[in-house]
């Protein structure tokens, strides 16, 4: 039996105290109204409406379950409005993962983009690498991530790319800091600081076959596993490190020079499970590229097409 069905006929006949005009409302024939009324009675095994006069009236059953009935379908319709929202990605928890040297300016946008987009949406942010985002991911254990490319994962989907052409950190006093923009054959006999292979396989293998093919073969690769190692090896000389632009402006001493011809750009885009998918996680992945491309000067939505000017840090960047 469908109950709610017979309690918005009953209602509606109830609020016309007539079978024709309240079928007319509804849209149907008078003799399925009746029908419909009939049953909820004999389910109830109470009689709602008092047939013996000219004009139907509710009786004391009919009028108790009226103020009932309207209650039980308000409570049906927030029921089916708060479903469509979970359908929707608009409620409930989404895990989240980010990279860990995502700048500080562009998480607050992240957050406070899609909070405006689905304010009943929890965002579970959880600081991750690329090899550990994928690895959720595969498992059940994370909903969307942030990923660096190239990736081996056929069964996740992902979002719009975003491409960050990438240059490299010296140390300021470096003669390699004098050069408007640098060869990676003029880092032959540096060292490359990079983040252990392990966090990004795909990018770690790609990084060092684009420099041996364009006449850089480090003499030793130093692993540091976040931004502020990363930069100290940098400013000790320990070695050289390929990073967006933005990674420079958390140390004055440490400079950012254009790679010559462009020939490492980082492409990051949001990826999430192939089966199953969180509802909210296309919306991240859109909202994510939209952030990701925002702040940075150096960063745009789609192929790169042309090398573009660059200026030495502490250029601030606001939004």
């Amino acid at each position: 039996m469908d109950l709610f069905r017979h309690l918005r006929y009953f209602v509606v006949t109830a609020e016309e105290m007539h079978f024709g005009r309240a079928a007319d409302r509804l849209g149907i024939a008078q003799p399925p109204l009746s029908q419909s009324i009939q049953r909820l009675e004999r389910e109830l095994e109470v009689e709602l409406f008092d047939r013996s006069r000219r004009r139907i009236e509710l009786t004391a059953a009919g009028r108790l379950l009226l103020d009932e009935a309207r209650t039980l379908l308000a409570g049906e319709e927030r029921l089916r409005s708060l479903m469509r929202l979970a359908r929707d990605g608009h409620l409930g928890t989404l895990r989240a993962g980010v990279q860990p040297d995502t700048p500080p300016a562009t998480l607050q946008a992240l957050l406070r983009e899609l909070s405006e987009q689905a304010p009943g949406l929890d965002v579970d942010l959880q600081e991750l690498t690329t090899g550990e985002q994928v690895r959720l991911l595969t498992e059940a254990r994370l909903d969307v991530g942030l990923i660096s490319h190239p990736v081996d994962a056929p069964d996740l989907r992902f979002g719009p790319p975003v491409t960050v052409a990438l240059g490299v950190l010296v140390p300021r006093l470096s003669p390699l800091a004098r050069l408007g923009t640098v060869r990676l054959s003029d880092l032959a006999g540096q060292d490359l600081v990079l983040p252990p292979r392990a966090t990004a396989p795909g990018w770690h293998d790609h990084v060092l076959e684009v420099c041996r093919d364009n006449g850089f073969v480090p003499n030793r690769v130093r692993h540091a596993s976040n931004s502020e190692f990363l930069l100290g090896l940098v400013l000790a000389g320990r070695g050289v490190a390929i990073e967006p632009e933005s990674a420079a402006r958390r140390e004055p001493r440490v400079v950012w020079r254009a790679l010559d011809g462009s020939p490492l750009r980082r492409t990051v885009s949001a990826a999430w499970p192939a089966q199953s998918p969180h509802p909210a996680a296309e919306r991240f992945g859109r909202v994510a590229a939209e952030t990701l491309a925002g702040p940075s000067p150096t960063a745009q939505i789609g192929p790169v097409t042309a090398p573009r000017p660059w200026t030495v840090v502490f250029t601030p960047s606001y939004r």
